[in-house]
Formats: structure tokens, sequence, C-alpha cells
């Protein structure tokens, strides 16, 4: 278990790590899913489209909490996973620009409380043709939030101490397309677990602060179906 870090010291950790080399893929790929995706026959990286998230951070009794979001049921893609607040970058904009406009329009962040850190290493989501761009932020104390209708299903404010107790961490199995993949992911509560590219964004941030990753997959692995 990584030791608990208050969030002052977490705040001053990821601004030095943000403007050093990234620990990029090879922490990604310690909550990825096995075997790795791939882009679905015939695409081209010039259909590729560009998206950006953002992963906030603000203190609960000097504990650092992650905001992130159940996307509504009824959407067509991705429908009730856990991801950050974001979606497709406009033209003109940068990703930090899109990042905060997103957490505005999704759970009505007051961009103006939240300090960007920085960017973490993008992201392919090769299901869905988009490139995910992570932009890190702080808030100085718990923001008022609110989900939008049709787009965000809840809220999720989670314990970056419980992410980072790799005790926690559930090895998934997931069959599409007649393929079995298997995947960690962080559980959050009865109905929410957070794995895909959300839990890979968090593997590089908490890979700064000392994390080594998910334990050995156990043969006694849960299923899990759909995506």
């Amino acid at each position: 278990m990584t030791p608990e870090l208050d969030f002052d010291r977490i705040v001053a950790t990821l601004e030095a790590s943000l403007q050093a080399p990234l620990p990029g893929l090879a922490a990604q790929a310690l909550m990825a899913p096995q075997p790795a995706r791939q882009w679905p026959a015939g695409f081209q990286l010039s259909d590729l489209r560009h998206a950006a998230g953002l992963l906030l951070l603000f203190p609960a009794d000097d504990r650092a909490q992650v905001v992130l979001t159940v996307r509504a049921h009824t959407l067509d893609r991705h429908g009730g996973q856990v991801s950050l607040p974001g979606g497709v970058v406009e033209a003109g904009e940068t990703f930090e620009q899109a990042a905060l406009r997103e957490a505005h329009e999704e759970i009505g962040l007051e961009t103006a409380s939240v300090r960007v850190l920085g960017a973490l290493t993008p992201i392919d989501i090769t299901v869905s043709g988009f490139r995910l761009h992570p932009i890190v932020a702080i808030a100085g104390a718990r923001p008022l939030l609110t989900p939008a209708d049709g787009e965000v299903g809840r809220i999720l404010e989670v314990s970056l101490d419980s992410l980072l107790d790799s005790r926690r961490i559930a090895w998934r199995t997931l069959t599409r397309d007649g393929k079995v993949f298997h995947f960690p992911a962080f559980p959050v509560d009865a109905d929410a677990e957070i794995w895909g590219a959300t839990a890979m964004v968090l593997a590089e941030l908490l890979s700064m602060l000392g994390w080594a990753g998910p334990p050995a997959r156990s043969i006694a692995d849960s299923p899990r179906a759909g995506e």
C-alpha cells in the first residue's frame, strides 16, 4: 500500500512531476485491458478525433478527492461508465480550454475557481476513435457541482487514498466481439467501477505519487459484461 499523502504534498508532487518526463504509456498499461484493444479494421489515423477531460482534485479534511462522472445510461456509447468530465475539442480550442469548458457544461464547475497544473499523456480510445488529452487541475475547496441532464447520471467524489490502495483493485473479465479481455478495476461503490481509459489515466497520475500498480490477476476473476 502506498503511504497516505496530504493534499498539499500531493499538489507539490504533481506540480514537480508534470514538469518532468511523464510516466506515460508504461503507467497507463498498468490498468489497461489485456490483451490491448486495437483500432478497428480499416481505421485511418486521419479520422482520429481529439477530446479533452478534466482530472480535478480537491481537499476534504486535507485528503485529496477526485471528481469523476457516471455517464447517463441513455447515452449510445459508454453509457453507465465512469469517466472524466470531458468531450470533443472544438475548433480553435486548446486541450485545457476544452477540458474546462466541458467540465462547466457537464458538472457545472465554475472554472474560475480551479487552477490547472498540467497535462498527462494522451490516451487513444480505440473503440470510439478518440485521442483523450487529460488535464490535471485542483480546487482549493469542494466545488459545488450539478450533473447535466441527459449526459451525466451522477457525480462521483472518489478518495485518492482509496485509489492508491492496490489491495482494493479487482480483476474483471469482459467478452466483446467474441474476444475475452481481462482488466483491473477500481471499485467505487455497489454501482460503479473505474476501468478502461479512465482507469488508465488515473494510473499515470497515481504512478507520480509512488503507486506501483494492481496485484497480479487471480484465477478467480469476477466476470463483468458490457462496456
